[in-house]
């Protein structure tokens, strides 16, 4: 993506502090910024960007934007844009690695050994290539179990985002798979080489890629002089091969700022690691190190706390937030007898909040995993409290979005047989085994015909032949195997219509789904490019048809639920931490190794430092063990372990009455002493 900006003096300078002054005005080496959380990140980073264009006289076409959103990189942008004011032009380039690697290899396939219109899989398309292949090597008649596609997607882009051995990958993640460490190697191995017999590539193929070309003797020291400099958000999520390419961008170059918050790792399963920033002055030996302590976001007493459980790490930078402001209620701690308990005082104190004058949309419900509020989603809805849940499935993984992405992909490269293989059991009759006996009769290869196509299908597989589903087979053959293609949008609107009537027939609510459609056509309509339409989808999916609208607008109050790592970067009022009990939070699987801990408790951190004025955390005492039945076993769970004596002592407690159905002393009956006999037992 790329924004104009214009010349303009340097007076945004003075709204900074002086630690984000420093950072912004850093003059000449590597520099790392060490953002704590609420401390003015992003509007360092895009005074620093302005700042390299106006004072400097960086060419923006020379200044590269790296974030890990293509909207974060939009705003920051246009936030510099603003800054710069006018006078003068340029373009500086901005997006996330996927998105600038999709462009690097779309300008230059050749080089790379890439047909001009490759394809790209989002990570369902690549998780069901991979399970073809496991089904066509039997795999899964092998006599013993065997991980199913999204464990082998997750084994696979591990092994290439860590860069490390699969032995190695197995052992630390996926122990249960070690025995079958040669098969799965032999799967992946599969894998690559349909890919590229495809034409297609996968998002991690994107950063291999990009790697590869930054690392080359000569086209790296290319790619490393079309910048001067190179800002990256975020450095802390970047994984092995993240950091290699920024390491390939600037191994001649000096022009380079990171931002980030070695207290917020907490993407380990994308293979992100702390100790890619902790290690930055040794990658960068001459780098400047800048430190943001100053919050704009939380109170002092929340911000305590934070920084108490942020001082048990084995290993961090030191860094102590403070306030920007004084005063402010201190944490509480709501000890609970159980879930169900939890769920009732959750309830009473978002509304009692609401009456306040706190909206619910200021208000957030955050959980280390998402069905920790199964029980308080339905207190909710009997309550008639409105909320939103982030999480669920995305947009893009629908089943009827993605057969009508199917029938894009097939109208870019006829011959995507996994394409072909969703798109033809959408006819009536047919499944899985008929759509593979179908595409083993049709030779994809030896097809030159739109006609030809037709015969082949409804010659090789009599059930297509039906009167009501041959008109179909032989209008989506016409249109995805057309020799003068039209206009995106035309050809998207077209094939939308022709698997409107499959979609109505093959979903009970097919009628509704459409809807869903609808907006993705129009979106299409300012494509240039189909190969490149689809590119994009996969590189950077919405999560809801919504989003491809822009930003909701919604007029009702509602109370937002979140997991944690889905409320980085969010912030509110009031924050109500639910489950904060050992093996829930941190959670029992994270705790098989040293790292898996440290990574909870940056976790805990962050849940910490979304609140900006009240901090509620929860700790239910009892867990029934089969949580939906009727049953009453259960067990005992502890605080927290990040909720020290020295963590507690910064917050107010509430130990809510216990049950009110168990008896207190006050309802003993009073009697003389009772004895009881049971000798004639014994007899």
């Amino acid at each position: 993506m790329f924004v104009p900006i214009k010349d303009s003096a340097t007076a945004f300078l003075e709204d900074l502090n002086d630690e984000q002054r420093a950072a912004v005005t850093h003059c000449e080496g590597p520099l790392l910024v060490l953002a704590g959380a609420g401390t003015g990140k992003t509007t360092t980073l895009v005074s620093r960007m302005a700042w390299l264009v106006a004072e400097q006289g960086v060419s923006p076409e020379q200044v590269l934007l790296l974030t890990f959103t293509r909207r974060a990189a939009r705003q920051m942008l246009e936030r510099a844009r603003v800054l710069l004011g006018a006078g003068g032009s340029g373009q500086v380039v901005g997006g996330t690695f996927h998105s600038v690697a999709h462009r690097l290899l779309r300008l230059h396939p050749a080089s790379v050994g890439l047909p001009p219109e490759f394809g790209v899989l989002d990570a369902s398309d690549a998780a069901d290539l991979l399970e073809v292949l496991r089904e066509e090597r039997g795999l899964a008649e092998q006599g013993s179990r065997f991980p199913r596609k999204a464990t082998l997607l997750d084994i696979y882009s591990r092994c290439v985002n860590a860069q490390r051995p699969l032995s190695q990958i197995l052992a630390e993640a996926h122990p249960q798979w070690e025995d079958q460490g040669e098969a799965l190697g032999g799967l992946f191995a599969a894998y690559g080489a349909r890919k590229h017999a495809l034409g297609v590539l996968d998002l991690d193929d994107l950063l291999l890629l990009w790697r590869a070309l930054a690392r080359h003797e000569v086209v790296g020291p290319q790619l490393g002089r079309m910048f001067a400099h190179v800002l990256v958000d975020e450095y802390q999520d970047l994984n092995q091969l993240q950091v290699d390419i920024v390491a390939g961008l600037r191994s001649k170059e000096r022009g380079l700022t990171v931002v980030g918050d070695d207290a917020q790792v907490i993407y380990g399963f994308r293979s992100a690691s702390a100790e890619h920033i902790l290690n930055f002055r040794i990658e960068y030996p001459d780098a400047t190190v800048v430190t943001l302590e100053h919050n704009y976001r939380s109170s002092q007493p929340i911000l305590d706390l934070a920084n108490e459980v942020a001082a048990g790490a084995a290993r961090a930078y030191p860094k102590r937030l403070r306030a920007d402001r004084e005063g402010g209620s201190r944490p509480q701690l709501v000890f609970c007898l159980d879930q169900s308990a939890q769920t009732q005082e959750v309830c009473q104190r978002i509304l009692d909040a609401y009456e306040q004058g706190t909206e619910l949309k200021e208000q957030a419900v955050l959980m280390r995993a998402g069905h920790h509020s199964d029980q308080l989603e339905l207190e909710l809805t009997r309550r008639k409290i409105p909320f939103v849940k982030y999480g669920g499935i995305r947009y893009l993984d629908a089943a009827h979005v993605k057969d009508f992405l199917c029938l894009l992909r097939l109208a870019n490269n006829p011959g995507d047989q996994l394409a072909w293989f969703r798109t033809l059991q959408l006819l009536e009759g047919v499944g899985p085994v008929t759509a593979r006996r179908a595409l083993d009769a049709l030779d994809l290869d030896t097809l030159d015909s739109t006609a030809e196509l037709a015969d082949r299908w409804l010659t090789a597989e009599p059930l297509l032949k039906k009167p009501a589903q041959e008109g179909a087979v032989r209008l989506i053959a016409g249109l995805v195997w057309s020799a003068g293609q039209p206009a995106v949008g035309v050809l998207v609107e077209r094939l939308r219509d022709a698997i409107a009537p499959l979609i109505r027939n093959h979903y009970r609510d097919g009628t509704t789904r459409l809807r869903d459609l609808d907006q993705l056509t129009r979106v299409a309509a300012d494509a240039h490019s189909l190969s490149v339409f689809l590119a994009e989808l996969a590189i950077d999916p919405p999560s809801s048809s919504a989003d491809l609208a822009g930003p909701p607008e919604l007029d009702d109050d509602y109370l937002i639920l979140s997991t944690v790592h889905s409320a980085k970067g969010l912030e509110w009022d009031a924050v109500h931490l639910i489950a904060a009990s050992d093996g829930n939070f941190p959670s029992d699987k994270a705790l098989t190794s040293p790292e898996g801990l440290e990574e909870e408790r940056r976790l805990f951190y962050v849940a910490l430092t979304r609140a900006r004025h009240n901090l509620t955390i929860h700790i239910p005492r009892r867990y029934y063990h089969q949580p939906h039945s009727r049953t009453d076993s259960h067990g005992y769970g502890n605080q927290s372990r990040f909720l020290t004596d020295e963590a507690e002592a910064l917050c107010d407690r509430t130990d809510l009455a216990p049950d009110p159905h168990v008896w207190s002393s006050d309802n003993v009956l009073a009697a003389d002493t009772v004895t009881v006999d049971l000798t004639h037992l014994w007899h």
